[in-house]
This record gives C-alpha cells, sequence and structure tokens, in this order.
C-alpha cells in the first residue's frame, strides 16, 4: 500500500485540478502518482495471471497477522472486492466486486471452480475455516459464516448460512433462505425459507441446470481477464452494437423445455 505521503501528495494534484478532468481520469493521474504505472498505457493483450501481475496494485488481497492470500493464477478477483488474510483460492474461482472474504479471524477455503458473488460475505468465529467445496456456488449477497458448503452445492441469493452448518454436496439454498447455526443438510436436498426447511430432493435435471449455471462462472475469470478494462462510457448507442446471447435461463423456464422434450 502507499505511504500517506504518497497519498497526500495525490490528493493535493486531483484537488488542484478540480472538475476538470473526468473521473476516469483522475484514477488515472491518482495510480500514475501513487504506483508509477498508467492504466491507459497497459497492452491489451495481457492474459490470465500476466495481466493480473500487472494488475496487482488494483486487485484487493490484503496480508494480516502474517497470513497472506494463495490464489492460482486462472482465478479471478475483482478490484472492488476485499481477500483479506488466511484465504486459500483455488483454479477457475471467480470473486465479484463488493466481495468481503475476512479470513482474519479463521480460515477460508474456496476450492476449484466455486464462485463468489457481488456483495456476497464469508466470515467467521475465530480459529474456524470455512470451506466452499469445488463448484459451490455463492449467489449475489449471500453470507456464508462458519459454515462448510458441499460440493457443486447452489446458495441462493442473499441466503443467509450461518456457523457449524454443514451443507451436504449438490444441495440448492433458496434465495433469501436462513439456515440456522448447527444444522446438518442433507445430500441433495432442495431447502427454502426462514428458517430453511427441506422441501423436496434435487433432481437429475436440476442438478444439471445448477452445474450448468456454474460452468459459466468457471469461464468468466478467463473472460474477465481478456477483455475487461476501466473505460469511458459512450454517449450515443453504435449503431453496430451486437445482441448477447442466451446461453442461459431461469429453472422454470428450462424445466418447461424438458417436459416437451
Amino acid at each position: 500500500m502507499p505511504g500517506f505521503g504518497a497519498m497526500k501528495k495525490a490528493d493535493d494534484v486531483l484537488f488542484a485540478l478540480g472538475t476538470r478532468i473526468s473521473p476516469i481520469e483522475l484514477c488515472h493521474v491518482f495510480t500514475k502518482l501513487v504506483v508509477g504505472i498508467n492504466l491507459r498505457f497497459l497492452p491489451s493483450r495481457y492474459k490470465h495471471w500476466e495481466h493480473q501481475k500487472k494488475l496487482k496494485f488494483y486487485t484487493m488481497f490484503y496480508k494480516f497477522k502474517n497470513f497472506q492470500p494463495v490464489a492460482h493464477e486462472t482465478a479471478f478477483v475483482h478490484p472492488q472486492a476485499a481477500v483479506t488474510g488466511n484465504v486459500l483460492i483455488g483454479r477457475e474461482v471467480y470473486i465479484g466486486p463488493g466481495a468481503a472474504v475476512r479470513g482474519d479471524w479463521g480460515g477460508i477455503v474456496l476450492e476449484d471452480g466455486s464462485n463468489v458473488q457481488e456483495n456476497c460475505t464469508i466470515h467467521m468465529f475465530p480459529g474456524v475455516t470455512v470451506r466452499l467445496m469445488e463448484g459451490a456456488h455463492m449467489g449475489h449477497g449471500a453470507i456464508v459464516h462458519g459454515a462448510i458448503i458441499g460440493r457443486n452445492v447452489l446458495i441462493g441469493m442473499n441466503a443467509v448460512i450461518m456457523d457449524e452448518v454443514e451443507i451436504g454436496d449438490e444441495c440448492i439454498i433458496g434465495a433469501l433462505t436462513f439456515i440456522k447455526a448447527g444444522s446438518k443438510i442433507p445430500p441433495r436436498s432442495l431447502v427454502v425459507g426462514n428458517p430453511g426447511r427441506i422441501i423436496g430432493e434435487v433432481s437429475d435435471k436440476m442438478l444439471e441446470w445448477k452445474t450448468q449455471g456454474t460452468e459459466l462462472y468457471r469461464q468468466l475469470p478467463y473472460d474477465l481477464y481478456e477483455t475487461l478494462q476501466p473505460c469511458e462510457p459512450l454517449r450515443t448507442i453504435p449503431a453496430d452494437r451486437s445482441i448477447q446471447e442466451q446461453t442461459y435461463s431461469i429453472w422454470k423456464k428450462t424445466a418447461e423445455i424438458s417436459k416437451k422434450m
């Protein structure tokens, strides 16, 4: 991290520039002063770990009490996420903007192909290790505190998984579900509600749908390293603006298609 002297110098320059420069340009000036690299001149050819090394000052990893995060070179941690302390990140892991992965009091293990989406929080009581096993999938805004999440599990958006919970392999936890402390959820369970209750079993078709969604997130780090870059917004919509392909859909539509087949 830059010293306070460098921060003050950059702050003085930005104050002097005032509103005569765009926010993106302010970021460029700040980065150049503090780090000595201007983001505008980074070549677009950097990929995967090479790209990560060039942008490492902009990725939010924090050492804490001699514990330093470890991340596989194919993992992607968004610059607006915070990864602190005793955290181990496997291959093809995605951590989205706003995520807080706090390995300050205990450990966090994110196995290969797991993802921690935007605004998720992972934390624990002191001395506890949280684990997301291979292919575990944390939807936007979910919280996992001191729990073990099994292989290929889906944690729905804004769900809360409390301390000493064990979620068995291939479960689906619905959005906004609350799993109380100490709960043991058997494999292949479909769980919803507050408090969470098992309402059924995850079918083969449902599990296939979930797995396909997670595969999109396993590919996402490669796509981000290939194409993500800061930019100014356009002021008009280009005539040749492309249409994004629909390669995946919600479960209800997928189930309806399956019934017709």
